[in-house]
């Protein structure tokens, strides 16, 4: 390693993600340390599955593939693996590793973290999975203790990152700057390609070859700052806008929290420093909350649909028919589901030129705790209507059995209930214990606005001419961040990568006084019965919605269409506004 400088790279987003990455990142360029996510809410009841059928597994797999291929080539190169594939078994996976490595006939020096599963003991009853997220401590002292891969269990994100960041810079528990700027790092490389290009809301148009962005790394300095980039001549691109925009992927209010440090997302800037290169610097760090986030996965029932395709004329009265229809079957089976749910998507147009641009489409979604009454009570009822309901009858599927779906669930645990340890390459375990302050977590003051713009002749057009954004989940919440770029709009080789063709500056004026809570719901219907909140990131030029509830219990219980809202950012950007005519 060099003396100033961490490079630290990461080669997985999530469980599934492009398998070659660990590779591809180990072959284009140096590193130190490789990270790999591998966790999400909807991968830890996953693995809380598989482990049901066998308590031998509960780790991403893919990983042991993946390192088959790979591990004699980072030990070559002297890098450190750290991931947290170990997600319910990170014992489990750390073996494994081991085996792997004797038959392939290396040495390497492996070590896990573990402490993070709550769920022994009946603290939280009727939970298939219960895991705390811990912090960056553990994984410290096993590069400490000369780990060549380490494996976690539910470790944040971010503390892929931070921990070896504090191993590397001798960061104390109290270096809150520095540990909340290597949190930013971790949150801008967790998604992978995210931050080179890949999903970025204003790709459209650009020169770039967007088809297989390389994958993030961070040159990491003990200061906390970085600057973010990718191995050279791998595709996608590094520039304010796709670092902006992954930073407010999946976050909240100003305070980002964590086991470790509570980052300022208020105080992070951004300066594009040469192609492919955004210096992250500014971050201020406070000290962690008191309490330990825990995510909670329940069984939550069965769950079934059918999609009803409804073509050519009349189909709000067809629709009305098959529900009026269905509605009856249930009543006559004396089983009808516990939640019935109709979603009919206009995907109509008239006069057609085929027979699916001329079709909508209505969804029936049943739920229950009884398997029966999604299953064959669902299938009854609707494969019967087949010969006696509207003209053109015909589903894109029959209904099948149902199948069981999981909901996600946010508790919190004072940090002192939990003990993370990390079992060290030579079998020691080693307690890992916080002594420091901590602050609970509040909202910061809304910052002073800018002066907004002066009156002027305006378009009706959409949002997205002026602005990117990025939505994700949290539970049952989701997020949307919106946000316009410098000056001028253009970053180095990708123009029109900011606020359309007028200055940064004034879409900021005009963004931060017409994008209020109350216009987010004007814009977006469903979350009009819903809490909004909106928090103001002057330094990002950037706002961030959170709309609690809109996901019902989360991904896994597929409360509606796009269960992760991973399209509502784009959803906004296609609604129209008046805008002024000087930002376009």
């Amino acid at each position: 390693m060099t003396e100033d400088v961490l490079r630290i790279g990461n080669a997985s987003g999530f469980y599934g993600d492009r398998f070659d990455a660990l590779r591809e990142m180990l072959e284009d360029g140096p590193l130190d340390v490789l990270t790999g996510d591998y966790l999400a809410e909807l991968t830890m009841l996953i693995l809380g599955r598989d482990r049901l059928k066998d308590p031998a597994r509960g780790y991403a797999r893919t990983f042991l593939r993946q390192l088959d291929e790979t591990l004699g080539l980072a030990l070559d190169r002297g890098v450190r693996i750290v991931a947290n594939a170990g997600g319910l078994n990170p014992a489990g996976l750390a073996d494994a590793v081991r085996e792997l490595a004797g038959r392939l006939g290396l040495h390497a020096r492996v070590a896990h973290v573990e402490g993070d599963d709550l769920s022994p003991g009946g603290r939280f009853p009727g939970a298939l999975t219960a895991n705390a997220y811990l912090g960056g401590a553990g994984i410290t002292a096993a590069l400490a203790a000369g780990a060549d891969i380490v494996v976690t269990g539910r470790v944040t994100d971010a503390a892929l990152v931070t921990g070896p960041a504090a191993w590397r810079f001798g960061w104390k528990q109290d270096a809150y700057d520095r540990l909340a700027g290597a949190v930013v790092a971790g949150h801008i490389l967790e998604c992978g390609t995210q931050a080179t290009g890949g999903n970025y809301s204003r790709f459209a148009g650009r020169a770039r070859d967007l088809r297989r962005p390389g994958f993030p790394l961070a040159e990491l300095h003990a200061d906390g700052s970085c600057v973010i980039t990718k191995h050279p001549g791998t595709g996608g691109l590094v520039t304010v806008g796709t670092v902006t925009e992954q930073l407010l992927y999946e976050t909240g209010g100003a305070r980002y929290a964590g086991p470790d440090v509570t980052a300022r997302l208020d105080t992070v800037r951004l300066t594009r420093e040469a192609p492919d290169r955004v210096r992250v610097d500014g971050v201020r760090g406070e000290a962690p909350p008191p309490t330990l986030k825990v995510g909670l996965n329940r069984l939550g029932g069965f769950r079934n649909e059918v999609v009803f395709v409804l073509t050519g004329l009349d189909i709000e009265a067809k629709a009305s028919l098959v529900r009026e229809q269905m509605d009856e079957a249930f009543e006559r089976a004396k089983s009808r589901p516990a939640q019935v749910t109709w979603e009919l998507a206009r995907t109509d147009r008239a006069d057609a030129d085929t027979e699916e641009t001329a079709s909508a489409l209505l969804r029936l979604v049943v739920r229950d705790g009884d398997a029966d009454a999604v299953g064959r009570t669902l299938s009854s009822a609707a494969i019967e209507l087949a010969l006696g309901s509207y003209p053109g009858f015909h589903v894109t599927a029959p209904p099948g059995k149902g199948a069981p779906y999981g909901v996600f669930e946010a508790a919190y645990v004072d940090r002192g209930e939990v003990e993370q340890v990390a079992v060290l390459p030579d079998g020691e375990r080693k307690l890992i214990t916080y002594d420091g302050p901590t602050r609970v977590l509040t909202d910061v003051e809304e910052p002073p606005l800018p002066a907004p713009l002066p009156p002027g002749p305006t378009r009706r057009a959409p949002l997205g001419l002026v602005a990117g954004a990025r939505s994700g989940d949290k539970g049952g919440d989701a997020n949307v961040g919106v946000w316009v770029s410098g000056s001028g709009g253009l970053e180095g080789d990708w123009a029109g990568d900011g606020a359309g063709a007028g200055d940064g500056d004034e879409a900021w004026r005009w963004l931060v006084h017409e994008m209020t809570a109350d216009r987010f719901q004007n814009l977006i219907p469903e979350s009009r019965h819903l809490t909004v909140v909106r928090h103001v990131l002057p330094n990002l030029r950037a706002l961030n919605f959170t709309i609690t509830g809109l996901l019902g219990q989360g991904v896994a219980s597929q409360h509606r269409f796009d269960p992760q809202a991973k399209g509502l950012g784009e959803w906004l950007r296609s609604r129209h506004l008046d805008i002024p005519e000087v930002l376009l």
